[in-house]
């Protein structure tokens, strides 16, 4: 088990709060596609870090308080 998720993230993604509606993310995020959730109406958008090239879902769940980001792939 790895005892430092955010080991390879860059120190921008590291600081992003996870599974939080409304936390910022970074400047360096670059944006992609988007889709609609399979178990809700939410809208999730992926994104991919510049600097370090994680892969991010931002889920815009209004009725979720823990939506927000989660990290994809590092």
């Amino acid at each position: 088990m790895n005892s430092n998720p955010s080991r390879d993230l860059c120190e921008p993604c590291a600081g992003i709060q996870q599974h939080w509606r409304r936390a910022p993310g970074h400047a360096e995020l670059v944006q992609g596609a988007n889709r609609k959730s399979e178990n809700s109406q939410a809208t999730i958008t992926r994104y991919v870090c510049d600097r370090c090239g994680s892969t991010w879902d931002y889920e815009n769940d209004k009725g979720n308080l823990h939506a927000g980001w989660s990290v994809v792939k590092r």
